[in-house]
């Protein structure tokens, strides 16, 4: 259980989700303690973004972090992979407000993060566990979350269309089974949706190539589904991507229903705020691996707004 980063630098360039504009990412090895730090690189020169909670500017379409005038939108596929392989240290450096959408899921930058290596470092991990139950609850969206030594999901999907309705699957965190089981899942939208949005100026660079589409009958893309239940498996992965803006590794057993990046940007800002009653430090250097057992309290009842 000690840190990690990659061991060489490794770069790709893709058409970015929402100006359909050329972007470029550079990922390098980060000393520990460093995590994962952003870096913009603009006309005006590099700007340095560390995730968190609070710097989440938008969940429009993806989720994007910012820092005053400077953002970067898309973050939350290559932070599921990130923190699917057990990496805790990198400098992301991105060329454009965007990180490039790829095929739409996590596996082009597993890929290169296998493709760099993987380094274990010297220093033990140190990560953030839920120390008592928890429900946050808005309408029909909810999370239930409650100690675990792990990262555990059991995420649902209720959509009102012959090809998906109601779905749920389970995921039990460890990187071979992030590999196999999620991280080839694609991201998916609405025809109608995306043909609104893209009138409007919105989603340009999202295409068959990078998304699965529904019409209002079925499946677009040529070549179908990968999974049976992708759409479900990709709503985990942008969970376990929006969880890493946290900062820190964070681990519990959660129960989601019916989230997007709003809500679980809402869920996240909640937690940070309320650290003292709902978090741990778990640090492998010494420390025990145990969370004080409470009584659930009663749910919680966020803002209808992410901000």
């Amino acid at each position: 259980m000690r840190q990690q980063t990659i061991k060489k630098d490794v770069k790709c360039s893709g058409v970015g989700l929402h100006s359909g504009k050329r972007v470029s990412l550079h990922m390098r090895p980060a000393e520990e303690d460093t995590g994962l730090v952003f870096l913009h690189k603009g006309p005006c020169g590099t700007k340095r973004l560390e995730p968190s909670p609070h710097s989440v500017k938008s969940t429009e379409l993806a989720t994007t972090i910012g820092n005053g005038d400077v953002s970067i939108s898309t973050v939350e596929h290559l932070l599921a992979a990130v923190s699917g392989l057990g990496i805790d240290n990198l400098y992301i450096e991105v060329e454009g407000d965007e990180l490039p959408i790829m095929d739409g899921s996590a596996a082009s930058f597993v890929f290169l993060l296998r493709t760099a290596g993987i380094r274990r470092q010297r220093l033990p991990r140190r990560v953030l566990g839920l120390s008592r139950p928890l429900v946050y609850k808005h309408g029909e969206r909810w999370i239930k979350a409650e100690p675990y030594n792990g990262l555990k999901i059991k995420y649902t999907i209720d959509f009102s269309h012959p090809m998906v309705g109601s779905q749920s699957y389970q995921f039990e965190q460890n990187p071979q089974h992030f590999v196999r089981s999620l991280a080839k899942a694609r991201t998916f939208g609405f025809l109608k949706d995306v043909e609104k949005l893209q009138s409007q100026g919105l989603a340009l660079g999202g295409t068959l190539n990078n998304a699965v589409v529904l019409d209002e009958y079925g499946i677009v893309n040529p070549d179908g589904l990968r999974y049976s239940d992708e759409l479900v498996r990709h709503k985990i992965l942008d969970f376990m991507g929006d969880m890493s803006l946290m900062g820190t590794s964070l681990w519990g057993s959660f129960e989601v229903h019916c989230s997007g990046h709003s809500f679980n940007n809402s869920f996240l800002r909640f937690l940070d705020v309320n650290r003292d009653d709902y978090l741990h430090l778990i640090d492998f250097g010494g420390r025990e691996i145990t969370a004080p057992q409470y009584e659930p309290r009663e749910a919680y009842q966020p803002q209808p707004a992410w901000a």
